[in-house]
């Protein structure tokens, strides 16, 4: 009723209030006997727990009374004239009824009785979470974005769908120079994924607190230098004066990706290339990432470090440089085997997917085209001595023109 007074709402709100708590005992007490049920009283659970802690908060503001309403309605009820207080709210009440001659009052119970109904028939009752079909109402996860996502990182060994559920979670197995912008996005998505998944199938579960244990459980092993893949002992390798570790720069797409190793692994990349390896850490990975895509014939002169021993430098470029074009031969030619192309020469210098595809149709076509046709290239002489092909020659035997 649009007259409600102040005293009333009180009274609806208390009413709620035990109502939902009368309903939680009820839905905790009842017998779940499968996933889906269990889903689905958690859900009605947590929608229960949310409207007690809305009605609860509009009870506490009528409570406080900031406006004086409620102050005003006790006066008014217990003053001196609460008989014309009484009257007055009653022909209030006769005049909303004239005006509303087809309002309906539907009682509090009559919603609560409907959410009993739905906990002993739960059978009946409709999906209350949204799930995909592989999540089978709770039951499994589906991981098919995140695996796009994993498997189209650039310089991550490739794993089918089953082998990658085993090992998705093992984040500290992946080199650290892999873990680049792209990576971010992957592992955002991942952990995205998860927080709606735990969302959806313990709604109950208080997850800002539990990412708060673990957030600071992550910052003590950050601190100590234990954080699994992150630890002081896994720190790579340092570059020394005469060696390097060579690295794989096909994950980075800046050269301030690059800077995110720091000054002793660019420098050890740098050195492992018989590159200059000195300058700040902008310059270093400016430098490195100029190499990207390129053989060591191609990157520029003025670059390699100047060193006494100058024939076995010669000899060191050469071969590093002949392991650079068989490390690209074996990518370029297991990316053909998994197209299903043959790696002949026409393909030496296609990258792209597409184009290979493109080209290889054009090929198969050419192919068709200089294939032996029999009804065309095979050659008959007719009873005259005219050559013509078997097309030819079977039409006019039909015809009796032979």
């Amino acid at each position: 009723m649009s007259t409600e007074s102040v005293l009333e709402l009180q009274r609806r709100y208390h009413e709620e209030r035990e109502r939902i708590t009368d309903a939680v005992v009820k839905e905790i007490l009842v017998k779940k006997s499968s996933l889906k049920e269990n889903i689905n009283s958690e859900h009605r659970m947590k929608m229960l727990l949310e409207r007690h802690n809305e009605v609860s908060a509009q009870l506490l503001e009528l409570y406080e009374d900031k406006d004086g309403a409620r102050k005003e309605e006790i006066q008014a009820l217990s003053g001196p004239n609460e008989f014309a207080e009484f009257y007055s709210r009653m022909r209030a009440i006769k005049e909303f009824h004239r005006r509303h001659p087809n309002e309906i009052s539907v009682p509090m119970s009559v919603e609560f009785m409907e959410w009993d109904k739905l906990r002993e028939n739960p059978s009946d009752e409709a999906n209350l979470v949204d799930f995909s079909g592989e999540e089978g109402y709770g039951r499994y996860l589906d991981l098919h974005e995140c695996y796009l996502k994993y498997i189209n990182l650039r310089g991550i060994e490739k794993l089918d769908y089953i082998s990658y559920l085993e090992t998705f979670d093992q984040l500290f197995d992946i080199p650290r120079e892999r873990k680049n912008a792209e990576y971010l996005s992957y592992l955002d998505a991942l952990v995205t994924y998860f927080v709606e998944y735990v969302g959806k199938v313990r709604p109950l579960l208080d997850l800002n607190k539990e990412l708060d244990e673990v957030t600071k459980d992550f910052e003590k092993q950050w601190a100590s230098g234990s954080f699994p893949g992150w630890s002081k002992e896994n720190k790579e390798p340092q570059a020394s004066a005469n060696d390097g570790e060579h690295l794989d720069l096909s994950p980075f797409n800046t050269w301030e990706e690059l800077a995110s190793l720091g000054l002793d692994r660019l420098k050890s990349a740098l050195v492992a290339l018989g590159l200059k390896c000195g300058g700040t850490l902008e310059e270093r990975a400016q430098r490195l990432f100029y190499t990207k895509g390129k053989s060591l014939s191609e990157i520029d002169a003025g670059l390699f470090a100047k060193t006494k021993a100058k024939n076995r430098g010669k000899d060191e470029l050469k071969m590093k440089d002949i392991a650079f074009t068989e490390a690209k031969e074996w990518r370029h030619a297991h990316g053909m085997r998994c197209l299903g192309i043959p790696n002949t020469a026409h393909f030496a210098n296609v990258t792209d997917i597409e184009d290979a595809m493109r080209l290889w149709e054009k090929l198969k076509g050419q192919k068709n085209d200089e294939r032996w046709k029999p009804e065309q290239e095979e050659e008959y002489e007719d009873s005259q001595g005219n050559v013509v092909n078997k097309k030819t020659y079977d039409d006019l035997k039909r015809q009796g023109l032979l």
